[in-house]
This record gives structure tokens, C-alpha cells and sequence, in this order.
């Protein structure tokens, strides 16, 4: 279950229902199913955006669903230190926890419905860990690491933190109060989320009961991307079947609609989704790796910085414990 609910989803600010009679319910381009992968050190993750183009995609790059895994004692895992540069990350702890460091000296914790916000921009050398207690008694971990692009005037800015608590994190509820949208960054309806970005997007966490319907205003300028993270339902007024791993990605209009089904398990009745838009950056994107630029140039050049350590050094040996702000 995700971390972050309500006792009582009556006191919840509803979002109104759109009027269908002079809005367009966006259509559904495309759905597909992302394939499961490892990462880091092997954790398992599935690449949520494999097998969609960018320009459906933009300004958003890449995004990987960490888990849903139940470690036994001894199997948690990380990621070891590594480099990033023009873009940002967002990691959205569902359930469980990670610790992270860099090469500024930052480290902290982020658990149980937490968002770290990371701006590489010009360059930063990150590390993700679960703790050491995680890893001795095992436990639930589930997440989302989302990259977003950053425009060419933006991408050698200075690097920077969001940490943003759960508590944070604005809530939100349909019209007949049938789901619980969570809003990390952006805007859905008149609910804003606590997350600042370069580039206008919105970032939310929807759980839908299952049976109940969502309409939700969206901005056109904006594109529209809904990732199921568990259960099965429908999405667009053609009400296209769609399930846990699949991403379904809109065409044009004034709001987006989807719905849960039945349950599918006893642990997993509702339809729980990611929905994501923002606007276009529209300009040429190379990536490789860690490194997310414009040009291939730029790309061979953030490698020889990187090697030559101006991206920064790493400040401990890797394996070695991390400690937050607060020890």
C-alpha cells in the first residue's frame, strides 16, 4: 500500500468534474509494456518509457519503477557512485527507504512517500544505498526515479536539492471522492504540488478505487503520460485496457480519463498510477548513460570532465556507510 493515504478522503479538496460538453477527452496514442531490467548493483526495476519516442515523451527522458520487491535479509541494493549531468532526477519512495550522498557533501534519507529532487545541471557524482538496517532485516522497497530534461539554457546551472517530505506532497480528490491524487510538482486542477522545475511539468501519484472513474484537466501545452504502477483498468473515453507496467501516452485535448476495474488480487485492488505531462522542450536531445545534453560534442565533453574529475570527487569509499545531516 503507498505510504502516503488519508483516514478520511471527505476532508480531501476535490478536483470539480471537467465539462465534457465544451472540453476534448484526450486520446489514447499509444500503450505500451515496459520491459523488467536490473540496475546499480541489481535491483530490479522496470524501464517504464522503453519503446516510446522522445518527442511523445519530452521534457522527460527516462523513468524506472524500483521494485515492488520484498528483500530478504542481506539482498537490499543500491546504485555505486556515479556521475550526472544536464538533466534532473526525481525519486519518489513509495514504501521503503534509500539513503543518497554526493560529491557536495550532501546525505540524507528518503523514505515512505519522500521526493528527492536532484538538479544535476552541470555536473554532480551521486550514490543511492539502502541503509544498513535495511539491508540486515530486509523489508519492503517500491519507488520511481524520473528524469527530467533540462533546456540547453539550463544545463550547466548549479546543482541543487529538493527534499521534499511526505508532508509535503499536496492531496487531492476526484469529484465523487472515488481516488487519491497525490501532487508532487505542477498543477492538477487548482492543487499545486511543492516541487519547483525549469521546465513547467506535473509530476502526481493517483490511486483509484477500484470500480471508480478519473477525469482529470489538463493543460494543452502540455503532453500526457499515465504509467500503472499496480492493478488494471481503463484508460481514454475508449476505455482501452491497460495494466501494472504499462504506459499509455495521450494525443491532444483539454483533460485525460481513466478508470480501475476489478481487483485483480486481495493485495492490490486498486489501480495505482503515475500520471505525467509537461511542455515540450523541443530541442535536440543526446544522451548516453548518465549524461543527457544536446549535441554529441557536448556528450564527449561531459565524459573528459567527468574523467578528469571535474564533475567532483568521491568523498568515501564506496560500501562505506552513510550517515544523514542529522548524525
Amino acid at each position: 500500500m503507498p505510504a502516503i493515504t488519508v483516514p478520511d478522503i471527505t476532508v480531501v479538496p476535490r478536483i470539480p468534474a471537467v465539462d465534457r460538453t465544451s472540453q476534448v477527452a484526450r486520446p489514447v496514442k499509444s500503450i505500451t509494456t515496459s520491459p523488467r531490467g536490473f540496475e546499480g548493483e541489481g535491483f530490479p526495476v522496470r524501464r517504464a518509457f522503453a519503446g516510446v519516442g522522445l518527442q511523445d515523451l519530452d521534457p522527460f527522458v527516462h523513468m524506472d519503477q524500483m521494485g515492488e520487491v520484498e528483500y530478504a535479509p542481506g539482498e537490499a541494493k543500491g546504485t555505486p557512485w556515479h556521475p550526472h549531468r544536464g538533466f534532473e532526477t526525481v525519486t519518489y519512495m513509495i514504501d521503503g527507504i534509500m539513503d543518497h550522498g554526493d560529491s557536495l557533501g550532501s546525505k540524507g534519507s528518503i523514505t515512505d512517500g519522500d521526493t528527492q529532487w536532484m538538479t544535476a545541471g552541470s555536473g554532480i557524482l551521486h550514490i543511492e544505498a539502502p541503509p544498513e538496517h535495511l539491508v540486515v532485516s530486509g523489508g519492503l522497497f517500491h519507488g520511481l526515479q524520473l528524469w527530467v530534461n533540462l533546456p540547453a539554457a539550463d544545463k550547466m546551472a548549479q546543482p541543487r536539492y529538493q527534499d521534499l517530505v511526505s508532508a509535503d506532497t499536496a492531496l487531492a480528490t476526484t469529484s465523487d471522492g472515488g481516488a487519491l491524487i497525490r501532487v508532487v510538482a505542477g498543477q492538477v486542477g487548482h492543487i499545486h504540488g511543492p516541487g519547483a522545475t525549469y521546465t513547467p511539468i506535473t509530476f502526481s501519484h493517483t490511486t483509484v478505487s477500484a470500480g471508480a472513474s478519473v477525469e482529470l484537466p489538463w493543460r494543452q501545452d502540455f503532453n500526457a503520460l499515465v504509467y500503472v504502477l499496480s492493478g488494471r483498468g481503463t484508460v481514454g473515453a475508449d476505455k482501452r485496457p491497460i495494466e501494472a507496467g504499462q504506459l499509455a501516452v495521450f494525443g491532444p485535448g483539454d483533460f485525460i480519463e481513466f478508470a480501475a476495474g476489478r481487483p485483480v488480487d486481495g493485495r492490490t485492488p486498486d489501480l495505482d498510477v503515475v500520471v505525467l505531462g509537461g511542455r515540450p522542450i523541443k530541442e535536440p536531445v543526446a544522451m548516453y548513460g548518465p549524461f543527457v545534453m544536446n549535441t554529441k560534442a557536448e556528450l564527449i565533453t561531459a565524459f573528459e570532465d567527468y574523467q578528469a574529475g571535474r564533475l567532483g570527487q568521491v568523498p568515501a569509499v564506496h560500501g562505506a556507510e552513510l550517515r544523514t545531516t542529522e548524525d
